[in-house]
């Protein structure tokens, strides 16, 4: 089958894209190659676009000849959304609703990025997919955002499901996947102390990236329709811990360093990934310090 991911040249999309050729499909690529990397794509197999997902007209012509879209192309970093609001709200929504409008003329299932910062700082953890959601920094509206008009179009009949990833991880990440790991990484890799912001006793629930790609694919076989779901492993780390665990892995003598807290940083997040695993039939696989071995050589 022939399933179109945008964003298919980014972090995410492009371990999509693998286990799609896994699979024996033909992934076609939509990218604007603002920052994905043309090198993740440029496998035989794969069909590949230079294409922006705010030009309507172009999208329409390639995802008409699709069975599927797996949409993870958006603008990602929290601290950057404060100052180009604009821009976050035109890509992340405008460029999303143009993926739901198009799916529907076509008659196309979507399975997309959400994202747990729909949900803010939560009342209490693990999360449920019914909790508030009461996002705190701009690119978190605008996935929220994103999920209003998923619902609105849900209505109408075309089929969607966003997955709100927590905090995803994995090697090819860059500093602009706004993931603490990578930013701990690019440290050690200096061989520099690692930089906290805040107290590092806020925790964060680490999903593998190759998990998360799996999980769009059980979303997309999947019979159900619509509706948002977890995808995290259920599991909190402390920012200390992770910290800890990576420096201990590089077997280097690093101490921990701390810096002020940064604005519209969420305190605590954890998935309930039970409704996700009931449904979706997914759950993850690979335990953190696993993970991190991958990446810290």
């Amino acid at each position: 089958m022939r399933f179109v991911v945008t964003g298919g040249a980014g972090f995410i999309g492009s371990n999509i894209v693998k286990q799609l050729l896994k699979q024996n499909h033909t992934p076609i690529v939509i990218d604007n190659l603002y920052r994905g990397k043309i090198e993740r794509v440029s496998s035989p197999g794969i069909e590949f676009h230079k294409v922006d997902i705010r030009n309507f007209d172009q999208l329409k012509k390639i995802l008409k000849n699709s069975d599927g879209i797996f949409h993870q192309a958006a603008l990602t970093d929290v601290q950057e959304s404060f100052t180009k609001q604009e821009e976050y709200n035109d890509v992340n929504v405008k460029g999303t609703e143009n993926i739901f409008k198009i799916a529907k003329e076509f008659n196309l299932k979507v399975v997309y990025a959400s994202s747990s910062s729909i949900y803010g700082n939560p009342e209490k953890i693990p999360i449920i997919e019914n909790s508030k959601r009461d996002p705190i920094n701009p690119y978190g509206k605008t996935k929220l955002d994103d999920e209003l008009i998923a619902e609105k179009y849900s209505k109408d009949n075309v089929s969607i499901i966003g997955l709100r990833y927590f905090n995803v991880y994995g090697k090819g990440q860059t500093g602009s996947y706004a993931g603490v790991i990578t930013k701990f990484i690019n440290k050690l890799k200096e061989n520099k102390n690692p930089v906290i912001f805040g107290l590092g006793t806020q925790v964060r629930d680490f999903i593998f990236v190759e998990d998360v790609a799996l999980a769009n694919i059980s979303a997309m076989k999947n019979n159900v329709n619509s509706g948002f779901f977890n995808v995290g492993t259920g599991i909190t780390t402390s920012i200390n811990q992770l910290a800890k665990i990576m420096i201990e892995l590089s077997e280097l003598k690093l101490e921990i360093q701390y810096e002020k807290a940064l604005d519209g940083d969420v305190n605590n997040s954890q998935a309930d990934t039970s409704l996700t695993e009931s449904i979706l039939k997914w759950k993850y696989s690979v335990k953190l310090k696993e993970g991190l071995k991958t990446i810290i050589k």
